[in-house]
C-alpha cells in the first residue's frame, strides 16, 4: 500500500504553501500533507510564524497536517494545539547530516506531546537514527544520507537496522 503525502518543500511563504496544498487536495483528495515553510535559501530553517500561520488555516480547512519545524518545545506545543497531526522537529540544517544537535529540546518535545516525533531533516547517519530511536521519537526522515551515500542501498539497510536497533534499546 502506498500513501501519497503531498509536501510543501520549497515553499517560502504561507500563501504559496496553502496554494501548493489546496491544489493537491483538488487534484487528489489528498488531506494529509506535509508541511513546510522555509525561511531561508541557505539552511532550510522553517519559518516558525508563517509555519504556525498556515498549520491553523490548514486544520480548520479540515487537513491533517505533518509539519517540519524548529526544536523549539513551545513552538512544538503551538503547532499541536493548532491540529497539527504530527510534529517533525529538524534535527540540523536539512542536507547537512549533522545529526541530532539539541537532544534535550527533542526530548522535552517528545515528552510533551501525545503526536508522533518524526526527525525531518539533518540525519547523516545510522548512528543518529538510533539516537533519535532512543530519544523516544517515532520516526525519521532520511534523503541526503542515503542519495548522496556510495552506497545508498547498504546506507538505506543501515538506517532501517539502527531504527530497529533504537526502538530495541
Amino acid at each position: 500500500k502506498i500513501t501519497y503525502l503531498p509536501n510543501t518543500a520549497g515553499c517560502f511563504t504561507s500563501e504559496d504553501a496553502l496554494r501548493t496544498l489546496r491544489l493537491a487536495r483538488e487534484i487528489g483528495g489528498w488531506k494529509l500533507v506535509k508541511l513546510e515553510v522555509l525561511g531561508d535559501k541557505k539552511n532550510l530553517f522553517p519559518d516558525m510564524i508563517e509555519t504556525l500561520r498556515s498549520t491553523e488555516i490548514l486544520t480548520k480547512e479540515g487537513f491533517k497536517v505533518m509539519v517540519y519545524c524548529s526544536d523549539d518545545p513551545l513552538m512544538a506545543k503551538r503547532l499541536e494545539d493548532s491540529g497539527a497531526v504530527a510534529i517533525m522537529p529538524l534535527a540540523a540544517p536539512i542536507g547537512s547530516g549533522l545529526g541530532i544537535q539539541n537532544y534535550t529540546n527533542i526530548k522535552i518535545i517528545r515528552n510533551q506531546t501525545k503526536l508522533p516525533v518524526i526527525i525531518d531533516a539533518g540525519i547523516g547517519q545510522a548512528s543518529d537514527a538510533v539516537i533519535a530511536m532512543e530519544l523516544g521519537c517515532d520516526g525519521v526522515l532520511i534523503n541526503t544520507a542515503i542519495a548522496k551515500a556510495k552506497k545508498p542501498i547498504e546506507m538505506a539497510q543501515a538506517m532501517k537496522f539502527a531504527v530497529i536497533a533504537g526502538r530495541k534499546s
